[in-house]
């Protein structure tokens, strides 16, 4: 892959991953009735949506800085956590596929943009 390519790739996932993890902070900060029902059949308390609103917000704004490289490492470490964490428990809950898959997309999302990552936003 050549590095132009490779520069691409790294924003038009990273981009995607931003998306997906802004509109779902969105969704979590205003604790829609829905968002509320599915954390909580999930077992977590209601507060645990602005928890996660918030540093998903935050982790946007560290992946998409240039600068802040152990950040941007704690941002993706974050990311993994929170997306892997949510699969699982959709798994555990045994949720149908159209549940899980949001967060596997996110957690995809995620391990692409890092791996991605051009050599300045590396530490």
């Amino acid at each position: 892959m050549s590095e132009k390519t490779k520069k691409i790739a790294y924003w038009f996932f990273t981009l995607w991953l931003s998306l997906g993890m802004v509109s779902t902070a969105i969704v979590q900060l205003m604790k829609l009735p829905e968002e509320v029902e599915k954390i909580n059949q999930l077992g977590y308390p209601t507060y645990f949506l602005t928890l996660l609103g918030i540093w998903k917000l935050l982790g946007v704004v560290a992946v998409l800085s240039p600068k802040y490289l152990l950040l941007k490492e704690w941002a993706y470490a974050g990311f993994f956590f929170a997306m892997s964490g949510a699969a699982f428990s959709h798994i555990v809950s045994r949720h149908a596929l159209g549940e899980i898959f949001p967060s596997l997309l996110l957690l995809a999302l995620t391990v692409i943009s890092w791996y991605l990552r051009p050599a300045n936003r590396r530490i």
